[in-house]
This record gives structure tokens, C-alpha cells and sequence, in this order.
């Protein structure tokens, strides 16, 4: 019998399912609406960003796509299926890791591994010791011993090493210290490139910039923004920094605004006779923005593309700042 998957009637091979698809999600409590006509389409073999404050929604998404909520309006498929009525089917073929994690506390940690495992019905032991090694995980200690940091590394080592195609993480890395994090985004990476799906819910920009191929940022309950990381990254400015002369700066900032620069986009800061113009400019108005910077051969200039930090700040804060070197995590 042949194993060639079936093609439509134009010789064409179907679309495969995506893992996630959710359609005009509401979800109300009482008076406050949590989320208000979500839209969230993961692509298959992708690690996709997730991203808003506190009281933007990711959570209340993310339980209703366990099933732990009903949704008040809309469509929501995981896997296919409606996990309004198959929760407890599309739970056992995904990984989730909740940011507060509980388990049981007179258990070792190998013995939640075990619970946890027994739950979901399949395991991999054997990518369980890597990453109980690579955690620096204790599994010997009991459960109530621990801090909130490896309470955190048992739901990672026991949802990471799952035999699944689909994880779910949200603020997966709380309690984390930075080499730990470091771990988990060489984890998530190795989960991509085995081809598996990933949602990551994170306040911590670095951690999805790092990982993320994709990104959708919700506030109040809506959809903002979403797309490939480096097609959004390509809308937002692009911090231009320039040295120069104090008394050239006039002829600058006129050609600068004859090239497009808004007086607004431009900061200065004097130092003596030398000056330092800081310049946010849109990515469409680089090249004659550059071109005029050679023109009068400026070479202390320092071009620094988008981040996923000016992005996100698009939407929370009216006048962004950048921090060079600062871990922003946003609370």
C-alpha cells in the first residue's frame, strides 16, 4: 500500500492544519471583557511570539486554548480540534508550561517528572536526563524544598522533553536566572529545528527576539500587531547616531529635513564644540538620510536596526526610549 499522502484534484499537495487557529475570540468576566474578537493563526513549525502587558489577555487566551475556559464568542481549534469538547484529547498532544507553576510538595522532583509524564501518557526518558542535566536540576530533593526557580525547571524539563509537535509556554523562564534562560533558548531553538510548534508568551523581549520568527502583540484583548518579526521590525525607525561639529549642525539638520527627517525625530546632545544628533528615522528614508550623512564625510555614525523592544513600545508608550545594554523586562 502506498504512503504517499493524498492530493487534490490539481495534483497539488494540501495545506497541513495549523496547530493554532483562533477567530473573533471574546471572553467576558461579568463586566470586564478580557478579550474582545482575538484573532491568533500559528503556522506549523514556527516559534511564535505572544507578547502584551500584564492584563493584555495572553493568559486568558492561552486557558482557553487548553480548554480551561469557554470562549463567550468566536472559533477556537488546536490541532484541529475544539477544545471546548476535546480538551482532555488536545491536552495529552501538547506541552504547557504555566509562569507560577504548583505541584505537589511532599514528591520529589523525579517523581512529579513521573506524575507529570503519566498524565500526558508518553514520555522520552531519555531527552529527560539531558535537560535534567542541562537545568542543573536536582531531582532527589522533595518538591516543598525547592525555590520557585526549580519549581519552574521541573515543568520545563517535563513539558520540553514531551514526545509532542506542540508547546505552549507562557512566561515559561519566571523564576529563571540568566544562564538558565540562556538554556532555555538553546532548548527552544533545537524544538524548531526538529520541526515542532511553539507559542511563547513572554514579558522578556531579549528571550523572544532571541527565539521568535513570528510575533503578535495584543493589547486590551486585540490584536496590534502581527506578521514575521523582521517585516514588522523593517516599519519601525531605525536609530540613526551622529558625531559632529557643533557649528556644522545647522547645515545638517537642514539637508537632514530636506532628506524627510521630522525636527521632532532629532535629539542633541553638546559636548564642547562636538555635538551628537540622535535621529529615529523610518526605514524608507535611510538611504537619503545616509546619503547626506556621507556627503559632508561624518564617520562617527552608528546605525542600530529595530528591535523588538521599539516595536512593542510602539504601542505602550507614547515616547520610547532605548536603553543600550539594559535587559528590559516588562511588568
Amino acid at each position: 500500500m502506498s504512503s504517499t499522502p493524498p492530493s487534490d484534484r490539481s495534483g497539488s499537495m494540501p495545506e497541513p492544519t495549523r496547530p493554532i487557529e483562533v477567530s473573533g475570540l471574546v471572553k467576558r468576566f461579568g463586566r470586564v471583557t478580557a478579550l474582545d474578537g482575538l484573532d491568533l493563526s500559528i503556522e506549523p513549525g514556527t516559534v511564535h511570539g505572544f507578547l502584551g502587558p500584564n492584563g493584555a489577555g495572553k493568559s486568558t487566551a492561552i486557558r482557553t486554548l487548553l480548554g480551561l475556559y469557554q470562549p463567550d464568542a468566536g472559533s477556537v481549534r488546536v490541532l484541529g480540534e475544539d477544545p471546548t469538547t476535546q480538551a482532555a484529547a488536545i491536552n495529552r498532544r501538547l506541552a504547557y508550561v504555566p509562569g507560577d507553576v504548583a505541584l505537589w510538595p511532599n514528591l520529589t522532583g523525579g517523581q512529579a517528572l513521573d506524575a507529570l509524564a503519566g498524565l500526558r501518557g508518553a514520555r522520552d526518558t531519555a531527552a529527560e536526563a539531558e535537560l535534567i542535566e542541562r537545568f542543573d536540576l536536582d531531582p532527589s530533593k522533595r518538591v516543598r524544598t525547592y525555590s520557585k526557580g526549580n519549581r519552574q525547571k521541573v515543568a520545563l524539563v517535563a513539558a520540553l522533553s514531551a514526545p509532542v509537535d506542540l508547546f505552549i509556554l507562557d512566561e515559561p523562564t519566571s523564576g529563571l536566572d540568566p544562564l538558565m534562560e540562556r538554556v532555555f533558548t538553546e532548548v527552544v531553538a533545537g524544538l524548531r529545528a526538529r520541526g515542532a510548534t511553539v507559542l511563547l508568551s513572554s514579558h522578556i523581549l531579549a528571550e523572544v527576539q532571541a527565539v521568535c520568527s513570528r510575533v503578535t502583540i495584543i493589547k486590551g484583548g486585540r490584536v496590534v500587531q502581527d506578521g514575521d518579526l523582521a517585516a514588522l521590525q523593517a516599519l519601525t525607525d531605525i536609530r540613526v547616531s551622529l558625531g559632529v561639529e557643533a557649528a556644522a549642525v545647522p547645515d545638517l539638520l537642514s539637508a537632514l529635513t530636506a532628506a524627510g527627517c521630522e525636527a521632532g525625530s532629532v535629539s542633541r546632545s553638546d559636548d564642547g564644540d562636538r555635538s551628537r544628533l540622535v535621529l529615529q528615522v523610518p526605514s524608507a528614508l535611510l538611504p537619503p538620510v545616509l546619503a547626506e550623512v556621507s556627503a559632508r564625510g561624518l564617520v562617527d555614525v552608528r546605525v542600530e536596526p529595530a528591535t523588538l523592544e521599539d516595536l512593542f513600545l510602539s504601542h505602550y508608550e507614547s515616547a520610547p526610549s532605548r536603553q543600550t545594554g539594559v535587559r528590559r523586562v516588562l511588568s
